[in-house]
Formats: C-alpha cells, structure tokens, sequence
C-alpha cells in the first residue's frame, strides 16, 4: 500500500436491524469512498451498493458480549460509530462476522481506511530509526532522540551555553542527579510531615485521578476506552474513609484494588497490598505500578481519560 491507495475488501457480514434479536445477512464493500452493502446478495455491481457509513466522521469499535445484548449470532461483533455531532445513535452500525479472522480484516482495514497517511508516515519514520551507519553493530546504535541530546549550562546570566567538555558534561550530569535526589527526598519529607496522606494533592494534577467517580461509572469509562488490558484509572473510595481504589482491566474484565492509608514510624505511606510495598502519595504509587506488576495482574499501562466517542 501507498498513502494513496485505500484496502478493497468485500464479503458477507450480519446487519443488527432495529429489533434487537433482527439480524440480516448482507453483502458489504469497502471501496475508496466508504462503506457499501450491495441490495442484490453478492452483486458488486455499483448499481446495486448502497451507500452505509462515511468512515471519514466514524471510528470502529469491538462489541463485547454481543450475543447477550443484541441476540447476534456469533461472538466475533464490532460497530461504526459517528464521531460526537456527525450523526445519531441511530446511525450506529452494529455488524457481526463469522470468525474472529475476518472480524480483525475489516476492523484493520477500516482503520487503515482512515488513518493511512499517518500510518505510512509512522513507517517511514520507524524505519529510518532503525537504519545504522555501515559496519556498525545494532547494540551500537542509539535513537534519534539521544543523537540530538547535548548538555547545556543555564547558570549563567546570558542564557544557555553547550557543554563541548565531555568531562565538564559528565559533571553536570552527576549534579543534577544529586539535585533530583534531593528534590525527592524533599517531596518524601513534605508528604510525611502530618500524619494524613489524604492531605496531599499531587494526583489531582494527573489524568488517571477521577475523583469521586463511581464503581460503575470506572467501569463504563474503561470499557469506552477498550477494554485492552493495562487500562486504568484512580478515584476515590465511596465505602472507605480516606481510602482510595485503583481500576484496572485485565481479560476484558475491570478490577478494583483498594488503596489504604498505612502508618509506619508515625508516617502514613498508602498501599494496595496489606503494607508490603509502601508509596508517600498515589504519584509514586502508579510510577512503581506502571514498571512492576507486584500483586496485579497486570502493569499499568494507559490512563483512562474521558473522551468524545
């Protein structure tokens, strides 16, 4: 494929009609200006497509338990749904395949549909950061975005200067570590100064912090984002005081840890696992969660945000 090109795919697909157990058996097409089902059985012939989605204004979504919800005759369901302001919930179409293979050739082609210039373009870019100088070995080479680090000194009253000096970079390097060490060994005495971790504030800067969100409230946002497994968020507990809850999808289910306050040497640290592993606010939390999976099934990958779908 180029940029310019579009993915021809054609084949059977069940249609959900507007009674929930209706479903048709329809011939779809998707072709360089949307997506067709033909009203004469397998006929490609234009004459007989009828126009059923602009996928310009729509995205593509799985459906989960779509047998249970809309009676669909098999397991393997996704849906094209118009972006907020291009069209009505009656316009959503509800599309059922009959192996997960081709459920995952349209969903892939429909996506390739609509971001195909972004996605050639991501190409190029990944493959030129892989390219190395000749006779180099892999282990050798380094990212681009190393390649066009270089160490500067902001002390000075006229602005930044490079370091040219290897050995005056090294030296920067090694103050500015100890200035960060220092920085968090500041945060860890701050947070620590009372006895109430709930006092801190520094989650409610964050995207993955929702406040006061309700147990199905987390779980409808995370099935809205997809259910992929790492999805997560952080709100506060409704049946503990000063407790909060980390949800988590993991197998197309959605978890709930709580989070409790735990004192130790009269400090209050917080922690998800009966005070083994001890954090100073729920920042530190979600940073050791995101690298270690420790009690969860899972890390902790993508933040759950609210968004338009």
């Amino acid at each position: 494929m180029t940029s310019e090109t579009s993915p021809q795919i054609q084949g059977f697909l069940y249609l959900k009609g507007y009674s929930k157990k209706f479903w048709k058996k329809v011939y779809f097409t998707l072709r360089r200006s949307g997506l067709y089902r033909s009203t004469k059985v397998s006929k490609k012939d234009p004459r007989h497509l009828q126009y059923t989605a602009d996928l310009d204004v729509s995205n593509v979504y799985k459906v989960v338990d779509g047998c249970k919800l809309y009676g669909a005759p098999t397991d393997f369901n996704f849906c094209i749904k118009p972006n907020r302001n291009q069209g009505l919930v009656k316009n959503l179409k509800i599309l059922c395949a009959e192996t997960e293979q081709i459920r995952t050739l349209w969903m892939s082609a429909i996506r390739l549909f609509k971001y195909k210039k972004q996605l050639q373009s991501n190409f190029q870019l990944s493959k030129l950061a892989l390219r190395s100088p000749e006779g180099s070995k892999p282990t050798d080479s380094k990212p681009n975005s190393e390649d066009s680090l270089v160490a500067m000194d902001f002390s000075g009253k006229a602005g930044g200067r490079v370091i040219e000096n290897p050995t005056e970079a090294q030296s920067a390097e090694q103050e500015e570590g100890q200035a960060w060490r220092k920085r968090e060994a500041l945060r860890c005495c701050q947070s620590n100064m009372n006895s109430e971790p709930w006092t801190s504030s520094v989650h409610k800067t964050h995207p993955w912090f929702h406040g006061g969100l309700s147990r199905k409230e987390a779980e409808r946002l995370i099935e809205k984002q997809g259910l992929a497994d790492g999805v997560f968020l952080v709100r506060r507990s409704h049946l503990h005081e000063n407790c909060f809850v980390l949800s988590l999808c993991y197998e197309l289910k959605v978890k709930h840890c709580i989070v409790v306050p735990v004192q130790r040497n009269g400090k209050m640290y917080y922690s998800i696992d009966d005070g083994v592993t001890l954090f100073i606010d729920l920042l530190q939390l979600v940073e050791f969660y995101q690298i270690n999976k420790g009690t969860l099934p899972v890390c902790l990958k993508c933040p759950c945000i609210c968004v338009a779908l």
